[in-house]
This record gives structure tokens, C-alpha cells and sequence, in this order.
């Protein structure tokens, strides 16, 4: 019986691996033809033969400056602002066992747009100032819902509500801010409360990788109480998990990524919102699919952008743009389904 027991044990757990490594592969090549697309794509249209020299640095020079200084730089910053928000996304959900626990609804990305446009307009700060204030507020904001949130205990639909109230304060002081600037002043920082991977390059796009690779490495090395937390804190405690400290832990890297992604590109909207039930439902093991949601939000981030830059003829839009036209119909959907859930 124990045999038998330990056997079933053992190919579920075979099962349940071989369909992570599924999944991942078929996302993977899904992003592989998504980076295909977009080096291939563009006002100067190149070929495939054209494209791989200029990846090899053996094109001519326009092959090389089109492929390495403005195609390849977008793509590189899409994957790794989509990572970081759909793993955050997916850590949101999991630790507050709420769908809405997203970072752009919940106020943490508002913030960072905010810190952005205070930046700019009240203190006429430019390059990297602005990034550091948008990640400041992005984690001043994360901090306020925490302690606003907390009643001897952090409870889900608490900070969800929080996080809410908040986010529409942030972005009224957006609108305020702008409303006081003039049209000159304004203009620069909309892109702020859009999101857009146009200009991360560089430098910015180096810092953007390594951050986003760290906070993504606490969160892996911080995952193994999500097993247990829904089970309840009592349990949980039993197993040998301190709820509330791997609570804190996993919360604030993820506002760290989000912190990080926004400072740089701007609100990607909804990407965090919609990552996560889709790679859940894709892992289908009713385990937080951490890795798979990092990689569907590199996956929906650059689609987003391919399909901006290239989807209608002579229309280009920012990636934030995208995202948000997306996501707002999944969000009334899930909103309704909450609201016959309740009744």
C-alpha cells in the first residue's frame, strides 16, 4: 500500500513537472517568434540574411545600427519590464489570494508615475533623477498600503482596498500636477503616465536587467511559504512558515520589481493583472506558476509593443497603450464575476 502510495506520489510529481517544462517551452518559442518579429519589422525593412549579420556585427553599418541600437534594445527592455511585472503580478495574487492584487490597480505603478512627474515638473529633474524618483514613489506608496493595511495582521481585501484608495489619490495628484504645468513642461512626462519601451537603452537598460534579475532571485529563494500560506497562519506557523515576515518579504520584492520596471518604462498597464491567471491556468496544478507568469508577461509586453509599432499601418502606439486596451476587458469580466461570486 505504502508502495503504491509513494509510486502515485512520484508520477504526479513526473506529470506535474513534465507539464511546467511544456509550458515553458511553448512560451519560450512563442517569445522566440515574437523577437523574430520584431527584428524584422520596421520602417527599413530587412531580411532574415540582413538581420542575422547585423546581430553578428558583420552588416553593413545601417544593418547594424537599425538591429543593435533600436530594435534589439526595445525588445530586450519589453522582456525584461514584462518579466518583472508578471512575476510581481503573480506574487500579488498569490500572497493576498485575491485576482485584483495587481500592482497598477493597487496604486504601486500610480505611485511611480507620480514620482516621476513630481520629478520633472516640481523640481525640473532629467535622466536618471527622474527613474529614482519614480522608483522612490513606487515604493513609498507599496510602504503606505502595508501600514495603512495592517490590523494586527495583513489581511487581503484590506490592502486591496487600500491599495485602490490610494492609487486613485496618486493619480489625481498626476492630473493636478499637470493641470498646473504648461503644455511645454507637460508633454515630456505623458509617456510617464503611459508606458512605453521606446528609449530604455543603455545604460538605463543594464540597470533595468540587473535589478529586475535580483528582485526576481528573493522572490525564488522567498517562494516556498506560498505553498502553505493559503492553508491558514495557524498551519502555516506549524509547517515551521512565519506568515507575516514571508508575507513582507515576497511583497516588497515584488514592489521592488514593479518599482524597478515603472521607473524606467512607465504604468505597462494590466500586464501584472492578466499574467498570472493565464499562466496558472496554463500550469493547471493549482500552484503559484511563478515562472511561467514572468515569462507570459515578457510574452504579452512585447506582443503588445510588436503589435503597436506594426499591428495597424500607420498608427503606432506606446506598449501602455496596448496593455491597457487588453486588460480593461478582462478587468470589467473579472469584476462581474466577483460581484455574482458575493451576491
Amino acid at each position: 500500500m505504502i508502495l503504491t502510495l509513494a509510486r502515485q506520489v512520484r508520477s504526479r510529481r513526473r506529470a506535474r513537472f513534465l507539464r511546467v517544462l511544456l509550458v515553458v517551452a511553448l512560451v519560450a518559442i512563442l517569445i522566440l517568434g515574437l523577437v523574430i518579429a520584431g527584428l524584422l519589422l520596421g520602417a527599413a525593412e530587412l531580411g532574415v540574411d540582413q538581420v542575422l549579420r547585423g546581430l553578428l556585427g558583420v552588416g553593413t553599418k545601417g544593418e547594424n545600427l537599425i538591429v543593435h541600437r533600436l530594435r534589439l534594445p526595445r525588445i530586450e527592455a519589453a522582456l525584461v519590464a514584462g518579466t518583472a511585472f508578471g512575476l510581481a503580478g503573480a506574487v500579488f495574487q498569490s500572497v493576498l489570494r485575491n485576482p485584483l492584487a495587481s500592482p497598477d490597480i493597487l496604486g504601486i505603478s500610480t505611485g511611480a508615475s507620480l514620482g516621476a512627474v513630481a520629478a520633472v515638473l516640481w523640481f525640473g529633474w532629467s535622466g536618471l533623477a527622474i527613474s529614482v524618483s519614480a522608483f522612490a514613489g513606487a515604493i513609498i506608496v507599496g510602504l503606505l498600503i502595508w501600514a495603512l493595511a495592517w490590523r494586527q495582521g495583513l489581511h487581503g481585501i484590506r490592502f486591496v482596498l487600500v491599495g485602490i484608495g490610494l492609487s486613485y489619490l496618486s493619480a489625481s495628484l498626476i492630473s493636478w500636477l499637470l493641470s498646473q504645468a504648461s503644455v511645454r513642461a507637460a508633454q515630456p512626462v505623458l509617456l510617464w503616465t503611459i508606458g512605453s519601451v521606446a528609449d530604455v537603452r543603455g545604460d538605463q537598460l543594464d540597470a533595468l536587467g540587473w535589478l529586475v534579475l535580483l528582485f526576481a532571485g528573493v522572490v525564488a529563494a522567498s517562494s516556498r511559504p506560498l505553498l502553505v500560506l493559503p492553508l491558514g497562519d495557524e498551519l502555516a506557523i506549524g509547517l515551521g512558515t512565519r506568515p507575516d515576515r514571508s508575507r513582507l518579504v515576497l511583497l516588497l520584492a515584488a514592489v521592488a520589481l514593479v518599482a524597478t520596471a515603472t521607473s524606467l518604462t512607465g504604468p505597462i498597464a494590466f500586464v501584472a493583472l492578466l499574467a498570472a491567471p493565464i499562466a496558472r491556468r496554463l500550469q493547471n496544478d493549482g500552484r503559484p506558476a511563478l515562472l511561467i507568469s514572468a515569462l507570459v508577461g515578457a510574452a504579452l509586453t512585447l506582443a503588445a509593443d510588436v503589435l503597436g509599432q506594426h499591428g495597424v499601418p500607420g498608427l503606432v502606439a506606446p506598449v501602455g497603450v496596448v496593455t491597457g486596451l487588453i486588460g480593461a476587458p478582462y478587468l470589467l469580466v473579472l469584476l462581474a464575476s466577483q460581484r455574482k461570486a458575493t451576491a
